[in-house]
């Protein structure tokens, strides 16, 4: 792979194309069955001869050829970390640098300095999400702690006793821990050193952007990211689209044909990264999008970014996609039980709050069956459950949705 930073980024594709053609079975398969040479792809245009890779194929080819579904373009001893994210996908991490350079440009949009000291509290444990953040605050020079989730109080502490003037994570945690703050007999824009908040893997509606920046006199941004990709877009003040990360290839494309959508149409985000590790070309993300055409009021004349929903009934709560299968395996393990829903929603316009709908089949001590059902769910999907209700046998029809999102964006 090269590493020289003056060459363009069609050079830079075709170098991918070619050194995971050689190394990653999986990549070479997708191009031989497609009938696709690697030397045919010069630019980014000629990528729409590829065929998309979704996640569920991903899952499905790691299934069948473990751990990395033939995608793994380095010799395994290389390997430095392994991650898990929902589906279950293994995802490898060598010694790639574009996904923290990318990062560190976001952060750098968001006003993020060299020596800044920032909490991060995205998850450490299993999900890339904390790490991923973690590479990209380096990358820039910032000093790190790395919270991850949970603690509210020590967190809130942290805040005070260490001057941190960053936040990486979710906006509804970070509103938790300033709440906390409050709580504990802090004045949140007196005290505090924070300036400035990086949020992703959540919504961020405008009324809770105008606590952050105006309660709070905080400066934020949303950015759009993946565990299997990282940065993909950000938001800016105009809050009139997501603008495109440098550094990584975004298309959004037809959902039957793969072929790229024109500005207004609504397609599937579709994403190469230049990933010598895990190169995955024409990654289906699961995100429908737009693209928006016309120039951005903060003064960017390129296209952006409008997310408009997802292509499965995977929903992300609380920072975490949640898959229907999921809560399904998580049931299977109990006799007792039957059909499972989820439902989301967000009553207090901050943090999402998960309830499960579940049949119970048998005559059991329920208080108890909802503490081991609601730990059998967390370990699975890695988000705590609000909620437990039992109903009877036939309440949740079959063909019924296995999350509902009741969610309001206000």
């Amino acid at each position: 792979m090269p590493t020289r930073r003056n060459i363009s980024p069609d050079q830079q594709l075709a170098a991918l194309i070619k050194h995971a053609y050689a190394h990653a079975p999986a990549v070479r398969k997708i191009f031989d069955d497609a009938g696709v040479v690697p030397r045919a792809i010069k630019r980014i245009a000629d990528l729409e001869r590829v065929p998309i890779t979704t996640k569920d194929q991903l899952a499905q080819l790691q299934r069948a050829a473990p751990p990395f579904g033939g995608f793994l373009a380095i010799p395994a001893r290389r390997v430095r970390r392994v991650f898990q994210s929902p589906g279950p996908l293994n995802e490898p991490h060598g010694a790639e640098k574009n996904i923290a350079r990318v990062g560190g440009a976001v952060f750098r949009r968001a006003g993020f300095k060299r020596g800044e000291v920032v909490l991060n509290t995205l998850t450490y444990h299993l999900s890339p999400g904390g790490w991923i953040l973690d590479a990209a605050l380096r990358h820039l020079g910032a000093c790190v702690v790395p919270s991850g989730v949970g603690n509210t109080e020590l967190q809130a502490r942290l805040l005070l006793d260490l001057k941190i003037t960053g936040y990486a994570g979710t906006p509804s945690f970070l509103m938790t821990i300033l709440k906390k703050v409050e709580e504990l007999g802090g004045n949140v824009p007196a005290q505090l050193a924070l300036r400035r908040a990086l949020f992703t893997g959540e919504p961020y509606p405008p009324s809770l952007r105008a606590q952050f920046e105006e309660a709070y006199g905080l400066r934020t941004l949303n950015a759009y990211a993946t565990a299997e990709l990282g940065f993909l877009a950000y938001d800016c003040a105009a809050q009139q689209g997501l603008h495109f990360a440098e550094g990584v290839i975004v298309q959004v494309c037809d959902v039957a044909t793969g072929k790229p959508v024109a500005a207004g149409e609504v397609g599937q985000v579709v994403v190469t990264a230049f990933n010598e590790t895990y190169p995955l070309i024409r990654f289906g993300t699961g995100d429908l999008a737009t693209y928006l055409a016309a120039p951005c009021a903060c003064g960017n004349p390129m296209p952006r970014l409008a997310l408009v929903g997802r292509v499965g009934e995977a929903i992300k709560v609380r920072g975490m996609f949640v898959h229907p299968n999921q809560l399904k395996s998580a049931a299977a393990k109990f006799p007792a039980l039957g059909r499972v829903q989820g439902i989301v929603t967000r009553p207090d316009h901050v943090r999402d709050a998960l309830t499960l709908q579940v049949e119970v089949t048998q005559d059991v001590d329920r208080a108890a069956l909802a503490e081991k059902f609601g730990a059998a769910v967390r370990d699975v999907i890695r988000v705590s459950v609000d909620r437990i209700e039992f109903v009877a046998p036939g309440e949740i029809a079959a063909d019924a949705k296995g999350i509902v999102d009741e969610r309001t964006w206000k």
